[in-house]
């Protein structure tokens, strides 16, 4: 079921769109697949609204009109808020109204008039394949830890999973004699993600050597990476753990996990590899978010030109 609503910080106003928004929820859940992590932001984002609109007189989401709508949108921008916080909220608005029409019980959409907030795409932050290398050679010795440190580094790279996809991955996921991770993305989406080799020889050498060190018998499931009290890491555990080796590894620009993911599509792109075949690794939905990355090498081109052609010189 969606995520429940937390009835200790819920208004009695955005109580009265209550209904309605638990089933656009379980649409979400149920039909579209959204993970728990979007179901949480837009119940947050139509409470929030429902507050808003119920302060000025409106009596649920039935009764909303596109300028009331509007309203709300336009406050927004009073508040600070990043534009793709302001995007998502405006989506699950948009997402509401059109369920509403959907399930005939409004007539129209009364977010067809709204206007959404400019996306700015960031450039993403990447390593040179030298850091790379720097990065999992900060793992120095043989043990049970340095060895599962040098699995993850090495899978983080040779794979571009993010953060959430590797904390998650089980034993049953990993494929060590064909090659590849069966990874469950966003919306569960699965997906075939191959590993390089160095990759899998390192997952094989901590999976015999350093895995069952960390194996609690009564804790453990099957969870492929373990902290020393036998429990999967978490997602900040893997956060602090990059920052960690990268300050070991002498790189002064901020690396996090997701650094590695866009030097593993960044270097696979400059190495000739085909776009879509980047877009199913990494488990876009579509192929305008993998496009990002065709804009990298251009300008680590033109900066190469700008330091060493003789005319630029000063």
């Amino acid at each position: 079921m969606p995520v429940k609503r937390d009835d200790s910080t819920s208004s009695r106003a955005s109580a009265k769109f209550a209904g309605d928004t638990d089933s656009f929820l379980q649409y979400c859940e149920l039909e579209r697949g959204l993970s728990k992590n979007t179901l949480v932001n837009y119940r947050s984002d139509l409470d929030q609204a429902a507050d808003f609109l119920a302060q000025r007189g409106v009596a649920d989401w039935r009764a909303v009109t596109g300028a009331q709508a509007a309203e709300w949108t336009h406050s927004l921008g009073e508040g600070r808020y990043t534009v793709t916080s302001l995007a998502r909220k405006l989506t699950a608005l948009r997402g509401l109204a059109r369920h509403l029409v959907r399930e005939k019980i409004r007539d129209d959409d009364f977010t067809a008039l709204l206007d959404a907030p400019k996306l700015t795409r960031r450039m993403p932050g990447t390593l040179s394949t030298d850091e790379v290398a720097r990065l999992i050679g900060a793992v120095t010795g043989g043990d049970a830890r340095a060895l599962r440190d040098r699995a993850i580094l090495e899978l983080f790279y040779s794979s571009g999973l993010r953060v959430s996809e590797l904390a998650g991955l089980t034993l049953q996921q990993v494929d060590l004699e064909n090659g590849f991770l069966r990874v469950f993305g966003k919306g569960s989406k699965e997906r075939v993600v191959p590993v390089g080799g160095r990759a899998l020889d390192a997952l094989a050498a901590y999976i015999s050597a350093g895995r069952p060190q960390f194996v609690k018998p009564s804790i453990t499931g099957s969870q492929l990476f373990l902290n020393k009290h036998g429990k999967a890491l978490s997602r900040v555990a893997l956060w602090m753990f990059v920052k960690d080796y990268a300050k070991r590894a002498g790189i002064t620009k901020k690396v996090k996990p997701h650094a590695l993911r866009h030097s593993f599509a960044t270097h696979l792109l400059t190495g000739g590899a085909d776009l879509r075949a980047i877009q199913e690794m990494l488990g876009h939905a579509s192929i305008s978010t993998t496009q990002i990355y065709t804009a990298v090498e251009p300008r680590r081109l033109v900066d190469h030109h700008e330091k060493f052609h003789p005319r630029n010189r000063g």
